[in-house]
């Protein structure tokens, strides 16, 4: 059963867990560090800004500790040693921008202050108190605030420090995020091509190379992104959410109760949002992936689409594609804009309405249990989770795309590819036998009982008219396709029991019109391979000629070849592809009808090594001029999906049937492709012109 594309996230992301566990450590590290600013916010104004309320002593201390008023010493109550002696207690209280001193004791200094003719009068329930009162000066008052000072400066110390701490907590978060989401994206990609590879070729006919194009580049930057931004934010607003909730239970745990009902709707919220987006989403990364098609299509076809003039419908179609992405992406763009921003200063303001009208009014004048310095800390810790909740929520459309997006990944990585055997065999001497092989590519049979051997170094032909099967053999003989029904065996061994990547080893192509990749005209004989050396490469291109038409090259046989090789000339490329089949020597070599692109002078030239190269080989070639063949053991004549001749040539023209007919009418038209007989290319998977 197939696992959740989450679950199948959460595995590559393991690729990088030690990375991404560095990373969350310091986030959780920054977290705390920046959650400490309201804690030490409390302190300062609950130890020391507010404190100057508590109980004061006199005292004969004359410490720093002391505030002194009036020639006489005082000191805080709970900043006397154990043991040491206490005078007259006095107190300072607030009313309204004033300080008054209030020598003796106070037994509720919670409560209404209202200061009348040297008296304060403070009043709770139906109770009112009464103490005689003097206002203090400014001077009067910064000596209570003066021993409050070192405390007050040794916690704006710890408050940099803190912020030091967040500051380098931030950087290394980012740092190992963004480096451990690059590390799972390039095993991803390389997973995603790698699986590409394996894929049976039916698969390509099927899906045009640019919406394969788009699931590797497109999808996979849009999970770059979920491991980046969204994993950043979601894990950043997690932690801060959670550190946040912590720290306003530590606070008060009523105003932590109270701020519970953010949760729910958070949740309740991002649900709803992504069964909506999700739609979405998933018609715009498909448009954009027939987008990347229809540009493909279009580039490698525009001399035909410039020729035939259908510049203009080919642009209306891509409009059409164009336009309905855009329609989806504003679709996405309205729900985001109607959603995010509001929701969160919605839930932020109906926050602040809560805490304020639960316990605002009376911590300001002192009814209420909640210090003033209890809820200042606890209106900046409920600011701060705001932050990681409008990341979160800007970040949820990434997310929902993301997920899309690995979706789309999965379900290429998920179809069935062929396996991959390490090792290889001896080379086999290349006899072919087709025993009754039938075969369909979906249910008509494009082959029917077809039986024949080609015996090692024997060169078989195929001719026939387009759609009669030439193709389809060529097919079976690589493994791309496998029969219904009959057999095929290379040296007495059915193909079936040999991994595909040991049977193709030995075999070589060389195309009508041969594939060169980007790279140089060596690299291309070569392909990369270890075992070709410099010097098989060079004596396979002199072999074939081919020194003779490169030689005038500025770099010669290290010329830059562009994609296609569209900057040699036809001749050129075929001879690339003939020295790139015999450097590999294979047992076995198909040639599809290798000069009918070249010019006669050029066929002059490699003439002598084809007869070189078929040497010691079993060669099949689908011939499209029968002159070419003339000299080939054997010669299957298909129609319909069967041989319906079989002999040389000059069996073959004896007989006086279809060989003779085609024969005939190229030779009587003066032509060399004639009108019955043309060739038929070989499926998109051959035309990597390699021995596969």
């Amino acid at each position: 059963m197939t696992q959740s594309t989450g679950k199948r996230l959460l595995q590559y992301a393991l690729t990088a867990k030690k990375t991404f566990i560095a990373a969350l450590l310091l986030l959780s590290i920054g977290v705390a560090a920046e959650l400490a600013g309201p804690f030490i916010a409390k302190s300062m104004i609950d130890n020391h800004m507010l404190a100057i309320e508590k109980p004061y002593f006199q005292t004969v201390d004359s410490s720093k500790e002391a505030a002194e008023y009036n020639d006489t010493y005082y000191k805080r109550g709970d900043r006397f040693e154990p043991g040491e002696a206490k005078g007259q207690e006095i107190r300072l209280l607030q009313e309204g921008r004033s300080f008054y001193f209030i020598n003796e004791a106070v037994a509720q200094p919670e409560g209404q202050r209202t200061y009348r003719d040297g008296v304060l009068y403070i009043q709770r329930g139906d109770n009112e108190l009464s103490y005689p009162a003097v206002k203090l000066s400014a001077t009067e008052l910064f000596s209570f605030y003066k021993p409050e000072l070192p405390g007050i400066y040794e916690l704006v110390g710890l408050y940099a420090l803190f912020l030091v701490i967040s500051i380098f907590a931030e950087f290394g978060k980012t740092y190992w995020l963004q480096s451990s989401a690059n590390q799972v994206i390039r095993k991803l990609r390389t997973d995603v091509y790698a699986h590409i590879q394996r894929l049976p070729v039916y698969f390509f006919d099927n899906l045009p190379a640019g919406k394969v194009v788009s699931r590797v580049t497109n999808d996979t930057e849009a999970i770059k992104d979920l491991f980046i931004a969204v994993l950043s934010n979601f894990s950043t607003g997690i932690i801060n959410i959670i550190g946040v909730y912590v720290a306003m239970f530590l606070l008060d745990v009523r105003l932590g109760l109270l701020s519970l009902f953010l949760i729910p709707i958070l949740v309740l919220w991002i649900i709803l949002y992504r069964k909506i987006a999700t739609k979405y989403n998933t018609i715009i990364r498909s448009r954009l992936s027939e987008i990347n098609a229809i540009i493909n299509e279009s580039i490698q076809g525009m001399s035909i689409i410039r020729i035939f003039r259908r510049q203009k419908q080919r642009r209306e179609e891509f409009e059409g594609l164009n336009d309905d992405y855009l329609k989806y992406q504003n679709k996405m763009l309205n729900l985001n804009a109607f959603t995010s921003h509001n929701l969160v200063n919605s839930l932020r303001s109906l926050s602040f309405v809560l805490v304020l009208w639960y316990f605002g009014f009376g911590s300001l004048n002192g009814t209420t249990f909640v210090s003033l310095g209890v809820l200042y800390a606890f209106v900046d810790v409920l600011g701060r989770m705001f932050q990681p909740i409008t990341g979160m929520v800007n970040q949820l459309a990434n997310l929902d795309s993301s997920m899309v997006s690995a979706g789309r990944v999965f379900t290429l990585m998920d179809e069935p590819g062929e396996l991959v055997t390490d090792g290889s065999m001896p080379r086999y001497k290349g006899k072919v036998v087709f025993k009754d092989v039938s075969f369909a590519y979906k249910k008509d049979f494009v082959l029917r009982d077809i039986s024949f051997e080609a015996r090692p170094g024997e060169t078989v032909a195929l001719v026939g008219h387009t759609g009669s099967g030439k193709s389809s053999i060529i097919n079976l003989l690589f493994r791309f396709y496998d029969p219904q029904r009959g057999s095929i065996t290379i040296d007495g061994q059915e193909v079936t029991d040999m991994p595909k990547q040991w049977l193709r080893s030995h075999m070589g192509i060389v195309l009508q019109d041969p594939y060169l990749f980007t790279g140089t005209i060596a690299s291309n004989v070569s392909l990369g391979d270890n075992r070709i050396s410099r010097e098989r490469v060079e004596r396979a291109l002199r072999e074939v000629g081919a020194d003779k038409l490169l030689s005038h090259l500025p770099q010669g046989f290290d010329e830059p070849v562009v994609e296609k090789g569209s900057t040699l000339s036809a001749g050129q490329r075929q001879l690339i592809s003939f020295a790139r089949a015999l450097s590999f020597d294979p047992a076995i070599l198909i040639l599809d009808e290798a000069t009918s692109n070249i010019d006669t002078e050029t066929e002059s030239v490699i003439q002598d090594a084809l007869e070189v190269l078929k040497k010691g080989r079993t060669t099949f070639i689908i011939a499209h001029r029968l002159s070419t063949i003339r000299s080939a053991d054997q010669i299957l004549v298909l129609h319909r999906g069967e041989i319906v001749e079989r002999g040389s040539h000059e069996e073959l023209m004896a007989i006086g049937g279809r060989y003779f007919n085609m024969y005939q009418l190229q030779v009587g038209a003066g032509a060399a492709g004639g009108a019955g007989i043309s060739a038929v290319p070989i499926t998109p998977a051959i035309a990597a012109s390699s021995p596969l």
